[in-house]
C-alpha cells in the first residue's frame, strides 16, 4: 500500500467514524425527545381522564372569562337553556361513516349562548329533517376547544354553508350570535335516534415508547459501527 493510499484510507475511516458519531448523537437526541413526549402524552391522558369523569361544571353559573378552552378541554360540563337559531352542519367522519355534526346554539336565561354539538347525522338523516326540543333542556357533555382554520384540507365557506370544522367564532359570526362562549360542548348520547351524541374520541395514540426504543437501538448500532471502524486504532 502506498503512502497516498494509506492516507486516503485513514481519511475514509475518519470520515465514516465522524458520520457514525453524528448519527449516534442525533439518534440519541431523538430517543430522549420521544421519552419526553411519552411523559407528556401520559400526563395528557391522565388529565383528560380526570376532567372527563369529574363532577360537571355548571356553565349557567360559571364565569366564562375564567375558562381556558385549551387547558379545560374534555372537562365535563352541563348547561340549561333553549335551542335557538339555525343548525350548522359541520362535516364529520365517525364510526358510523361520513356525515355531519349538528351544531346548535343553546340560549341561556342570562342572554349568553353556547354552541352545542348535538351529535352526528348522515346525509340521509339531514335530508329527512333534524328535530330539536322546543322546551328548556339541560345538556350535559364535554367542553371542547374551537377548531379554527377549517378541516379536511379545506377552509370553511360560511356564505355557501359549507363547514369543515367546528370554528366557534366563525359559526357565531355567520349566525349573528352575540355573547357566544369561546368553546363548544360535545353533548352526551340522548334518547333520540339521531343526532347521535356521545361520540367524543377520548383515546390517543401513544407510540412514543416504541419510537424511543427504535431511536436508542439505532444509537447503539451507530456506536457499534463507530467502535468497529476504530477498533484497530483503539487496540494500538
Amino acid at each position: 500500500m502506498t503512502k497516498r493510499e494509506g492516507q486516503g484510507r485513514s481519511f475514509g475511516l475518519i470520515a465514516f467514524a465522524a458520520f457514525a458519531a453524528v448519527c449516534a448523537l442525533g439518534f440519541g437526541g431523538l430517543g430522549v425527545w420521544q421519552v419526553e413526549r411519552l411523559a407528556w402524552k401520559n400526563g395528557l391522558v391522565a388529565a383528560v381522564e380526570a376532567r372527563s369523569t369529574a363532577t360537571p361544571l355548571d356553565l349557567n353559573e360559571a364565569d366564562w372569562d375564567g375558562i381556558d378552552p385549551e387547558a379545560s378541554e374534555y372537562q365535563r360540563v352541563s348547561a340549561s337553556g333553549r335551542f335557538a337559531g339555525g343548525d350548522t352542519l359541520s362535516q364529520a367522519v365517525t364510526v358510523y361513516g361520513g356525515g355531519f355534526w349538528v351544531m346548535t346554539p343553546l340560549a341561556l336565561a342570562d342572554g349568553r349562548a353556547v354552541l352545542i354539538n348535538r351529535g352526528f347525522v348522515t346525509a340521509a338523516q339531514r335530508d329527512a329533517g333534524i328535530e330539536r326540543p322546543g322546551a328548556v333542556v339541560r345538556v350535559s357533555g364535554l367542553l371542547r376547544a374551537s377548531e379554527p382554520d377549517g378541516g379536511f384540507l379545506r377552509s370553511n365557506d360560511p356564505e355557501a354553508g359549507r363547514w369543515y370544522s367546528r370554528d366557534v367564532a366563525e359559526i357565531g359570526a355567520a349566525s349573528g350570535l352575540d355573547n357566544l362562549a369561546p368553546f363548544f360542548v360535545d353533548a352526551d348520547a340522548g334518547d333520540a335516534a339521531y343526532p347521535i351524541g356521545g361520540l367524543t374520541v377520548l383515546t390517543f395514540s401513544n407510540n412514543h415508547l416504541v419510537y424511543a426504543l427504535t431511536w436508542f437501538g439505532l444509537t447503539l448500532l451507530s456506536l457499534f459501527a463507530l467502535y468497529w471502524l476504530l477498533r484497530d486504532r483503539l487496540r494500538r
